[in-house]
């Protein structure tokens, strides 16, 4: 008896084994550990992994014509869940989902409209909205101005909805504030060069802005490292006199994910884009049989954008501000203020 109980238990393992969702992320050129916009995503799946108990497995290609490569490998393998991760891979997920009508398929930041394929986008614009509320409240005043920097990573629509929800809500707190506006480049290049990234941010630097917001996957990190040269590897909390800063901090602006940990006390909050719940709810939804192609929008009102508070940003944006920032969160998801989303 105790052997065929053994026997039973191993054969229902084969069979739990067996029946586990199958799940493929491709994700594109700044790889999932740009500790930003891949690894949000990322975060996402591995959530679902944990607690779902799919089988996952991904695909850093080493260049874009292996992206429809590896999708249409995972889509062979009869996976039931194929991820592209970025609006460049929108067109290898199209080829791939016309070939395999039966299995099914997600973009992040594009619209691919077939009816196997789930389209994730967001709106950026609003979350970038806060964070420039917040950029121009810690801003200071250098040399007679008050300048925020901002750094796109490839100069596309998308990242120009970015930079337009910045602009508008810093200019919201001070209308004469000045948005310093660079691009990393004109390729897909632009999502991995950290050392362009900081050359642009030690510029912005050189023009005045005291708050830089880097919406540039993998480059951003350049960011990063020009604000620990500048500051010192602590934190550089500001210092007030009469009621004006009279230190000299320079603050970042994460992206995507909650980067407040990076620098420590240095970045002053980021602009979160839930990739990690977009993706986490698109497998959940493949599990429970209730996906269905089309476009799914995450915005302020569902949590899908927003701004990090932790432990690391605390003491540099005050509940005084952190009011001033939701009270117009609220406003944007009732309709009362409308966010720009182009130039």
């Amino acid at each position: 008896m105790k052997k065929i109980i053994i026997l039973l238990s191993a054969l229902l393992m084969v069979s739990s084994s067996a029946m586990a969702q199958k799940v493929g992320i491709v994700f594109d050129a700044g790889g999932k550990n740009d500790r930003s916009f891949n690894q949000s995503a990322w975060e996402g799946a591995v959530k679902a992994q944990k607690e779902l108990g799919i089988t996952l497995k991904d695909v850093e290609p080493g260049d874009t014509s292996a992206v429809e490569e590896a999708m249409r490998a995972f889509a062979t393998e009869g996976y039931d869940i194929v991820f592209g991760i970025g609006f460049a891979n929108a067109p290898s997920i199209e080829n791939v989902a016309k070939e395999f009508p039966k299995v099914k398929f997600a973009i992040v930041d594009a619209v691919v409209n077939l009816p196997n394929v789930s389209s994730l986008l967001f709106k950026e614009h609003e979350g970038s909205y806060l964070v420039g509320m917040i950029a121009a409240m810690r801003s200071r005043v250098v040399n007679g101005k008050r300048v925020v920097g901002f750094i796109g990573g490839m100069e596309i629509p998308l990242i120009h909805k970015f930079e337009v929800g910045y602009r508008e809500g810093a200019k919201k707190i001070n209308k004469n504030i000045e948005v310093v506006v660079n691009y990393v480049g004109n390729t897909p290049t632009a999502w991995n060069d950290p050392a362009k990234a900081k050359e642009i941010a030690k510029a912005q630097m050189g023009k005045g802005a005291s708050v830089i917001y880097a919406a540039a996957g993998g480059s951003g990190n350049g960011l990063f490292d020009a604000l620990k040269e500048t500051n010192g590897r602590g934190p550089c909390l500001p210092k007030f006199k009469d009621g004006k800063r009279t230190d000299s901090c320079v603050y970042g602006v994460g992206v995507d994910s909650n980067q407040n940990y990076i620098v420590p006390g240095q970045v002053l909050t980021s602009m979160l884009k839930r990739v990690d719940v977009a993706v986490y709810e698109t497998i959940k939804s493949v599990k429970s049989g209730n996906l269905k192609g089309g476009i799914t929008i995450f915005g302020l009102e569902n949590n899908g954008v927003g701004y990090a508070m932790d432990q690391y940003n605390a003491k540099l944006v005050n509940k005084k501000m952190r009011n001033t920032v939701d009270q117009y969160r609220q406003k944007i998801i009732d309709g009362e203020i409308s966010v720009s989303d182009k130039r």
